[in-house]
């Protein structure tokens, strides 16, 4: 049900404002959207053709709307609120769709009016994913019950999977699910970049997990940089997971170059039973072979694959371990990057032999420990950039490894939809 003489209002027409600016129109409801004023002119071309009310700025869109959706960037967020917050119409409803809550709330309550009502979001997914089915945080801030069940009503257009959440419990999942996963991928990227190789290209990246570790980390770098920075920088949850996973890299790597063979094997032993359990035969629910077998971008010939220790995988296991987290605890807020990490990592410890193969290539293959020393610098160099709070050095990594990677982004990307899209099918017939 549309309601009547309502209008809809998106701060922000980047990829996720001009997602939702479609599905609330297709919906039936009139829709204000507007970018920053010197794109005015490019939006009306561009997009008037949709039946959406092009805006000059954020003052038009605020004073008319009954619902209005901040959808700028988490660095920006307490500078646009600030701007335009106090236009915003009397009564009307406001949320952000920002990843990172704590900042966006403070934003919110710092410059809005006393006569709104804060309703806030998140769609946990990118714009390249259909909102049908992908879960949707709800969260009510400050609002009435007759306020927050129509922001409720509106948000349903989008058919996601709802959701509700305080901020607070949203930013702890999100850094649980989001932090270290980015991660992992960011730094494989760097890591190839850094060696000056294609993964598509090397025999240690054909096997159906190496595949989706591949297309994970395109279809990060073909997104833009700051949505991934803003989690990584401004949640204040998600310091902890990032430092736990740089901590448990730097054992595990010292253990393979120190020969402490024992050291090495217990941990990942232990962190595997924490995890999965000691009978693990029968565990595998993310990740089936059928899926599997259809990732591929390799041009490498499969019989030529060569062993891989997996150390990315290795690493996430052992840090959930030391954190004594569950990683399956936060699958109701799963994002598509962390379903796909948790699988391949859930795969490869639920397969004894390839598990032991990994364990193995790590402790004795000289080639591997030096392709995981790279890997290594890679993510303690993240680490270091975003303890540092540099969203400049953020963007100037991010960008470059982008680039390195350019000619696979968007195949990547495609590719990493449709199995994004054949799991959610997958979920809603189960």
């Amino acid at each position: 049900m549309v309601l009547e003489n309502f209008e809809v209002g998106i701060i922000g027409a980047g990829d996720m404002g001009m997602l939702y600016a479609r599905r609330f129109k297709q919906a039936g409801y009139v829709v204000n959207i507007c970018d920053t004023p010197d794109k005015y002119q490019e939006l009306q071309s561009k997009y008037v053709s949709l039946g959406l009310n092009i805006l000059r700025d954020g003052y038009a869109v605020s004073r008319r709307s009954d619902f209005i959706i901040y959808s700028v960037p988490a660095v920006n967020i307490g500078s646009v609120v600030e701007k335009y917050g106090r236009a915003t119409k009397v009564g009307a409803i406001v949320a952000g769709q920002t990843s990172v809550k704590t900042p966006e709330i403070a934003a919110f309550e710092k410059h809005l009016p006393d006569d709104v009502h804060i309703v806030t979001c998140h769609s946990m997914h990118g714009p390249n994913i259909d909102t049908k089915g992908q879960p949707l945080a709800i969260i009510r801030h400050r609002s009435d019950d007759e306020h927050y069940q129509m922001a409720v009503e509106v948000l349903g257009a989008l058919e996601s999977r709802v959701i509700y959440l305080t901020f607070e419990e949203h930013d702890r999942i999100t850094a649980d699910t989001q932090a270290a996963t980015h991660l992992s991928f960011i730094s494989l990227g760097t890591a190839w970049s850094l060696q000056g190789y294609h993964p598509w290209l090397n025999p240690q990246f054909i096997s159906g997990i190496n595949n989706v570790k591949v297309a994970m980390a395109l279809r990060i770098y073909a997104s833009k940089w700051h949505v991934y920075a803003g989690l990584a920088i401004m949640n204040p949850l998600a310091k902890k997971q990032l430092q736990c996973y740089v901590q448990s890299m730097t054992t595990l790597y010292k253990y393979m170059v120190a020969g402490k063979r024992s050291e090495f094997r217990d941990l990942v032993h232990q962190a595997a039973d924490f995890i999965f359990g000691r009978d693990r035969s029968n565990k595998k629910i993310l990740l089936e072979d059928d899926i599997l077998d259809q990732l591929s971008l390799s041009q490498v010939p499969k019989e030529q694959s060569k062993p891989n220790s997996h150390l990315s995988l290795l690493c996430a296991a052992v840090c959930w371990f030391k954190m004594g987290m569950s990683p399956y605890d936060n699958l109701i807020c799963q994002t598509p990057p962390f379903r796909m990490w948790l699988g391949i990592v859930e795969y490869l410890f639920c397969n004894e032999d390839m598990l032991e193969e990994s364990i193995e290539t790590a402790l004795e293959d000289r080639y591997t420990q030096a392709e995981d020393l790279v890997f290594y610098t890679a993510v303690t160099g993240w680490g270091q950039c975003i303890e540092l709070g540099s969203f400049e050095g953020y963007r100037e990594r991010f960008e470059k490894t982008a680039e390195f990677l350019s000619h696979k982004l968007e195949e990547g990307k495609d590719l990493s939809t449709m199995i994004i899209k054949k799991l959610t099918d997958r979920n809603d017939s189960a």
